[in-house]
């Protein structure tokens, strides 16, 4: 990376579309840590910081922003799900298991860092034969059925709050324009959050209390590592993999530029594996390049990556402030409910996306099983718990989501016809 251009020249133009990055990521990024209980400083700190490290692995070539992944809300919901207030609501952090959901998120980067080296090792469609669209897209789509549940508790707290903080969603994406299409989800907070100080529902104890600067990261909460945890989430990273594909295909498209040959696909999946882990170790929730951010990059024309660094400098520096997180962690949970309904929906209408878009043939039997098996072992072992056992002594319980992608996995490589090539049906 050339050691003139980490930065860009700081006019009040560059300046501006940094914090335009910023404000594209923030409301998706910090609704991750609101919806599991993670710190918000901390998950600030790891995206601006997993974004550099990202850049510095691709060679500072990809225009791309680093935020908090959706794709494992479900893996965070089975690991440490939100204790229950004097209210009855599912508004307290567990504290106790949300660093063993983050060892996980450590296990599920290294995947990543495996399957980069597979890729450059072997070439990547030898490898993606594995994964075909087939197999992650009814695990994306088990993902956000999984958690529509808790989007509904949410929402229930005060339904009011809800629907002004969905419908103001659908308003924005919908009609509309230039910046208020690519940040619905913080024009969301924002005004239901407005409406929710006219209701008088929102507490500001915490945001009194709480200091001005600090620092975003906090021992206690750096990662633990369990089996069990690392079986349910790890996993998932298999479904993140071609959302980052995706985004990855999104960005060359939307410059000009082929990224997946140069750096190359094992460089950017390797930049994302170590932001990942980095984020899990410290106790943030996975990182993931960002379509929000390609948005921008479309709406704008700058292209150049070094206002994506200068954006993810301004989330490290946010992240020092702790009165900003309490701020953030002040918003109802009902907002965080009628956003969900959307975001939840949106997660599984990806999975679908992707199979529409590979144009799966449902006709064939070996696809009707393969979907079959994974859909319904992941939303019934998930109801019942998974299946717990135990191996040398050690207490090992498979999750829906990991069950679903073993034998998801499995059945793709055993049945004939796997006729799936990487590239060939999908840009």
């Amino acid at each position: 990376m050339d050691k003139q251009r980490i930065l860009p020249q700081m006019t009040g133009k560059n300046v501006l579309l940094g914090f335009q990055h910023v404000f594209a990521m923030f409301g998706a990024t910090v609704l991750v840590p609101l919806i599991t209980g993670l710190n918000i400083s901390t998950t600030l700190f790891a995206a601006g910081v997993g974004t550099l490290l990202f850049h510095f692995v691709t060679k500072g070539k990809v225009p791309a922003f680093l935020g908090s992944s959706f794709a494992f809300l479900g893996g965070f919901a089975i690991v440490a799900p939100k204790l229950i207030d004097a209210n009855g609501e599912a508004t307290i952090p567990n504290t106790e298991m949300l660093p063993y959901a983050c060892g996980g998120v450590v296990a599920a980067g290294l995947l990543y860092i495996v399957m980069s080296g597979l890729i450059k090792a072997f070439g990547v469609k030898k490898i993606m034969k594995f994964f075909p669209p087939i197999v992650t897209g009814p695990i994306i789509i088990s993902i956000g059925l999984i958690l529509a549940p808790s989007a509904i508790t949410n929402a229930s707290t005060n339904w009011p709050l809800a629907i002004v903080a969905l419908a103001v969603i659908i308003i924005c994406n919908i009609w509309g324009k230039g910046m208020v299409k690519i940040i619905p989800i913080l024009l969301s907070v924002v005004i239901s959050y407005i409406v929710a100080l006219v209701m008088g529902a929102v507490d500001f104890t915490s945001v009194a209390a709480a200091n001005m600067f600090g620092s975003p990261v906090i021992p206690a909460n750096f990662a633990k590592f369990d089996i069990s945890a690392i079986i349910t989430i790890m996993p998932i990273a298999l479904a993140a993999m071609m959302e980052h594909i995706g985004d990855i295909a999104a960005i060359s498209a939307t410059t000009g530029e082929n990224y997946i040959e140069d750096p190359g696909l094992h460089r950017t999946l390797l930049g994302d594996g170590l932001a990942t882990s980095f984020a899990g170790f410290i106790g943030g929730p996975a990182n993931t390049t960002y379509g929000e951010n390609t948005g921008v990059l479309a709406l704008t024309k700058v292209y150049d990556p070094a206002i994506v660094r200068l954006a993810a400098v301004i989330a490290v520096i946010l992240s020092c402030v702790p009165k900003f997180d309490a701020m953030v962690n002040s918003i109802p949970a009902a907002i965080i409910g009628g956003i969900s309904l959307i975001l939840y929906g949106m997660i599984s209408a990806v999975g679908v996306r992707n199979i529409v878009e590979n144009k799966i043939d449902f006709t064939q039997s070996r696809n009707l099983i393969i979907a079959a098996v994974i859909l319904v072992s992941a939303l019934g072992f998930n109801s019942t718990g998974g299946i717990t056992f135990v191996i040398a002594g050690a207490t090992v319980t498979l999750s829906g989501l990991a069950i679903a992608a073993i034998l998801g996995i499995a059945l793709n490589a055993i049945l004939p016809g796997n006729d799936y090539e990487f590239g060939r049906t999908a840009e």
